[in-house]
């Protein structure tokens, strides 16, 4: 259900510090599917074995996942003071231009 709920979080915004917000929720969701499986084992649950499956699944969105989010526009931002999540070379410290906001007032979805 998060995985489902971050991706329309994301995909709702133009704002690239919120899409990677939202998409370090989602990588988070997906690595607590993964390690749930070993849980079923180590309880002994009998068809654990069929946890391969979801685990396959997992990774074949998690290639889908990383192309997604190399499509996040890094112009589409304001400076994130916690330093967490800025573009590639804007520091928490930076000062923003307005000019570097015009993003804001666009109707399209760049």
């Amino acid at each position: 259900m998060i995985i489902q709920a971050k991706i329309s979080g994301a995909e709702a915004v133009k704002l690239y510090d919120i899409k990677m917000e939202n998409a370090a929720i989602i990588r988070k969701a997906a690595r607590d599917i993964m390690v749930g499986g070993n849980c079923l084992e180590m309880f002994g649950f009998e068809d654990a074995k069929y946890y391969k499956v979801v685990r396959e699944l997992v990774e074949e969105f998690r290639i889908l996942f990383a192309e997604w989010v190399e499509g996040f526009n890094p112009k589409h931002f304001i400076v994130d003071d916690w330093g967490l999540f800025n573009p590639p070379g804007i520091a928490r410290d930076y000062v923003q231009r307005d000019d570097e906001l015009n993003f804001l007032y666009e109707d399209d979805d760049e």
